[in-house]
């Protein structure tokens, strides 16, 4: 008698861990973390540390609390304390940053079962949660102490945009990271310097970050503020948050067919044009990220998937 064995999926094969990816992310981000203590000084160290602590705490007391496999040495929580406090001012306060840490862990990550089960971006949605709750502690940016200037509050290079004022700052100095914004996000070049680091490894998704980004810098010079094809690129590539979501938060893996990486980036750079260019919110990364991840099980039914073990009649 002829017996067939049917195998369960998945059927593909990696030598790479979760560890062994968030360790190289967390080193990509090294970078933006020496930049962020450069421009605004010791208290970003403290800050990121702080977040990356708590996030760890949070999903090892979790974890041995109810009796679940501990993974809190995998780095997956090191990352989500690295963004979320790249996303944060450098005024945040504390107790606000170590809220939002263990909101992202607790109720975004450990609820849903941990890594891969979370259906949105921990540490985006930590922001999110401060930014409804608290919104006065995280939308107030200040200037870089590098400048020589006090630390006084100031309107984003986007925010300014956006109420028609100049910002007073060069193309220059927003890709350098010379402008006020989040402790991660001001220094497109040194973001740059650690996605180069992760395209050499492998374990990033180029594509879908230049469709993302190439989304957005597209409709917002379409539909600029004084009509039709008036938008500024530079400021809109430069100006805000777009590099560090593309190449750090986006880019988790939802897909695992190009056409649905695709569909996924697309999706979320529409939302996030769409809030630069007709909301009252400059940004819109952390909108257009969220709303994508959430689409995505409906993103996956506009996509056909292969069929395999089928015959034709």
């Amino acid at each position: 008698m002829n017996r067939e064995t049917a195998i369960q999926s998945p059927h593909l094969r990696t030598e790479r861990t979760t560890r062994n990816i968030m360790i190289h992310v967390s080193i990509a981000l090294m970078p933006a973390l020496a930049g962020a203590v450069y421009f605004f000084g010791i208290r970003s160290l403290y800050l990121t540390a702080l977040s990356v602590v708590t996030c760890v705490l949070t999903e090892f007391l979790w974890q041995k609390l109810t009796h679940k496999q501990v993974t809190a040495g995998d780095f997956s929580a090191v990352v989500t304390g690295i963004l979320l406090a790249f996303n944060m001012p450098v005024t945040v306060p504390e107790w606000v940053l170590v809220l939002s840490a263990i909101f992202s862990i607790l109720f975004v990550k450990q609820m849903f079962g941990g890594i891969g089960s979370n259906f949105v971006n921990p540490a985006l949605m930590g922001r999110l949660f401060a930014m409804v709750v608290w919104p006065g502690t995280v939308m107030q940016y200040t200037a870089p102490v590098s400048l020589g200037v006090d630390a006084v509050s100031s309107a984003t290079v986007l925010g300014a945009a956006k109420t028609g004022s100049e910002a007073g700052y060069s193309y220059l100095q927003m890709f350098l990271g010379e402008i006020p914004g989040a402790l991660g996000e001001t220094s497109k070049l040194l973001l740059l310097v650690g996605f180069a680091y992760m395209c050499y490894i492998g374990i990033v998704n180029i594509e879908a970050a230049f469709t993302y980004a190439a989304t957005v810098l597209i409709l917002t010079f379409v539909f600029g503020p004084e009509g039709l094809f008036t938008g500024d690129i530079l400021l809109n590539l430069f100006g805000g948050g777009l590099i560090l979501g593309a190449c750090y938060m986006l880019t988790d893996y939802v897909f695992v067919s190009r056409r649905g990486r695709i569909l996924y980036a697309v999706t979320a750079g529409i939302i996030t044009a769409g809030i630069r260019i007709f909301s009252i919110y400059p940004e819109g990364i952390c909108f257009g990220i969220l709303t994508a991840n959430c689409l995505a099980g409906i993103l996956s039914l506009l996509h056909k998937r292969h069929v395999y073990g089928t015959k034709k009649a």
